[in-house]
């Protein structure tokens, strides 16, 4: 009889591994159709891409173009330029400098998208 119960149990057990093994399996078939699904490797790439572009225009901007601007501008270093309103202090050149920083950045994206899009024939939502 115990050897019976020893089989059986034996059986038992290798059933219940096979279920776990199909389950393991099933998750990693499952996470990797999710990955696929929604592009997350793409998005981790442009994410770091665009990390590393938005490093480089910004210092584009403040090292090349920001110097012949502040030729231009009368009074220097136009990014240090406060606008005072009361006790208020506005840092009204580094908003400015933000605003160019942030223009250059998105035409480079738009130019980037358009460029790689354009042998893209379907359709968009």
């Amino acid at each position: 009889m115990a050897e019976k119960e020893l089989k059986d149990a034996a059986k038992d057990l290798g059933e219940k591994a096979k279920f776990l093994e199909k389950g393991a399996l099933g998750f990693q078939a499952e996470f990797m159709e999710f990955l696929k699904k929604y592009q997350v490797i793409g998005l981790a790439v442009a994410f770091v891409i665009g990390a590393a572009a938005t490093k480089l225009i910004s210092s584009m901007v403040q090292d090349v173009i920001m110097p012949i601007v502040a030729v231009i501008i009368p009074g220097g270093d136009w990014r240090q330029a406060v606008l005072q309103v009361g006790p208020i202090k506005f840092l009204a050149g580094d908003f400015v400098g933000a605003i160019i920083d942030f223009v250059i950045i998105a035409l480079v994206v738009f130019l980037l998208v358009k460029y790689v899009m354009r042998g893209d024939t379907s359709k968009k939502i």
